[in-house]
């Protein structure tokens, strides 16, 4: 059975820094990782994703410049740097695995549970 696990998230100041981690177990072979985040409200919006190689990687443009995915195959986790933290960045951030022939934006069929972020000013 195919399971995504994140961790990570919590309260922390605007400007402040927080590193998400998400644990992968049961993927089939080649697929890429993302994470997306829903605020309440808003529908659930892609954040940035990572090739099943870790050669290439893509940002929605709100968060360049301040969040870096890397992913470790190794031990099969995928994770999200994010610095300069923004009180719009605060939502519920949801790891996705995707195939590798997708587009790097795309909506994968596993998901992870969720960790809150939340961002204070």
């Amino acid at each position: 059975q195919v399971q995504l696990v994140e961790s990570g998230g919590g309260l922390v100041q605007a400007g402040g820094s927080l590193r998400l981690s998400c644990a992968a177990s049961g993927l089939p072979s080649g697929y890429g990782m993302g994470w997306f985040r829903q605020a309440p409200g808003k529908e659930r919006e892609f954040v940035a994703g990572i090739s099943y190689s870790s050669s290439s990687a893509y940002y929605v443009d709100s968060v360049k410049g301040r969040f870096t995915i890397s992913k470790d195959n190794a031990k099969n986790t995928v994770y999200l740097q994010m610095n300069s933290l923004k009180p719009e960045d605060t939502a519920v951030y949801y790891c996705n695995a995707r195939s590798r022939y997708v587009p790097m934006d795309s909506i994968g069929p596993y998901w992870g549970q969720g960790t809150q972020v939340t961002v204070s000013s």
